[in-house]
């Protein structure tokens, strides 16, 4: 499309399907970043300054200049960086090139460059993190990648597959919470079932008084849809805005190897609900340390300080033996948490869901989103 051309007023999120592609196109050489960059913040910054936003604010629930601001500074390289400029500047139909400035003396420039600019957030919003809040996370990424012949894999979650995973990661990581590090309770049970007095854990140490025990699950780092996707029109966009975040990433979930250990640790009830709902992440120590990280949360610390532990080293098995997981992955679940978060969205789509929940109909037609995701009843 001519990249000089204005964007239609009156476009909703929606009928960006088809004007923005997430192509991985030649890198941007070294000046073309920068300029275009330089452009992007000088649009975002001037719309944070106008911008109000917060549950109470109908026409602009969330920060919208903020969360595309916060999605580009999460990508994870310049190669992510240059999709994402080149699908920000298609959605609000200006040049990369030129002046780094905006001239928003004129009104009507300013209004469609803010209209498209809320656009592209609300279509990142409605398409990728609305969903991961609401519990169809990434779309059902399985159902949409291609296979290795080009096709569509199809995926179907199997109660064998599952418990494989389960096991697997039990294994490698030692039968405990990775990050509670309590033992797992139904295996304490077989274990002291069979020899009482010599029950050990996988490190050698005797089971006894001082061991603490919980019922483990394995989360999803990157999880699974919980509604049928094959006919969902925005699958696609889906894997690409994720290829947007780390391209090439989709390749470690393509299919059933959404199953796979590399996407999955070990939790007990508690922290299995909050990192799923992204509100307990793991960021790395340093790149010296692979396999450490910070536990952290946005909650307050009181509420924090007796559920979290400050660093944890993720286990690994003897020769890789199972794929520790992913770094990669675990980076995409942090940025997630962050732009939620810092962009509002994520309490946002709290409010949505209490608002169902009650049977309140907001007049943003924001309840309108949740059921064409399928979850009116979820």
């Amino acid at each position: 499309m001519n990249t000089h051309q204005r964007a239609p007023k009156g476009m909703d999120s929606s009928s960006l399907e088809g004007v923005i592609e997430f192509s991985s196109e030649a890198p941007l050489d070294a000046d073309e970043r920068a300029q275009a960059k330089g452009k992007l913040y000088n649009i975002i910054d001037h719309f944070e300054a106008v911008n109000t936003s917060g549950s109470g604010n109908k026409s602009n629930p969330y920060n919208r200049p903020k969360l595309v601001r916060l999605t580009y500074e999460y990508v994870r390289s310049e190669e992510s960086q240059d999709i994402f400029l080149r699908a920000f500047f298609q959605a609000i139909a200006l040049s990369m090139d030129g002046e780094d400035d905006v001239d928003f003396s004129s009104n009507e420039l300013e209004e469609e460059v803010g209209s498209a600019l809320f656009r592209f957030a609300d279509y990142l919003f409605d398409n990728f993190f609305l969903p991961r809040r609401t519990g169809v996370s990434f779309l059902l990424l399985s159902s949409s990648l291609p296979s290795t012949g080009g096709g569509v894999q199809d995926f179907a979650r199997t109660p064998g597959r599952m418990a494989e995973l389960r096991g697997d990661c039990l294994v490698r990581d030692r039968h405990r919470c990775v990050i509670s590090r309590r033992f797992d309770q139904d295996e304490a049970i077989r274990r002291l079932t069979r020899n009482s007095d010599e029950a050990k854990d996988d490190d050698g140490n005797l089971l006894g008084e001082q061991t603490q025990f919980d019922l483990l699950k394995v989360a999803h780092i990157l999880p699974h849809a919980l509604i049928k996707m094959e006919s969902h029109p925005s699958k696609k966009v889906v894997v690409d805005i994720l290829n947007m975040f780390d391209n090439g990433v989709t390749h470690l979930i393509e299919g059933n190897d959404i199953d796979r250990p590399l996407n999955a640790i070990t939790l007990n009830s508690t922290l299995h609900r909050l990192f799923g709902a992204f509100l307990v992440f793991l960021q790395p120590v340093s790149d010296a340390e692979p396999h450490n990280y910070r536990v952290d949360s946005f909650f307050p610390p009181l509420i924090m300080r007796a559920l979290l532990p400050d660093t944890r080293t993720l286990y690994l098995t003897e020769n890789w033996t199972i794929d520790p997981p992913s770094p990669r992955l675990l980076a995409i679940h942090c940025a997630i948490a962050h732009i939620l978060h810092l962009s509002e969205a994520g309490a946002y789509i709290d409010k949505l869901l209490d608002d169902m929940e009650m049977g309140n109909i907001r007049a943003d037609g924001s309840i309108g989103r949740l059921v064409t995701l399928g979850l009116d009843g979820y």
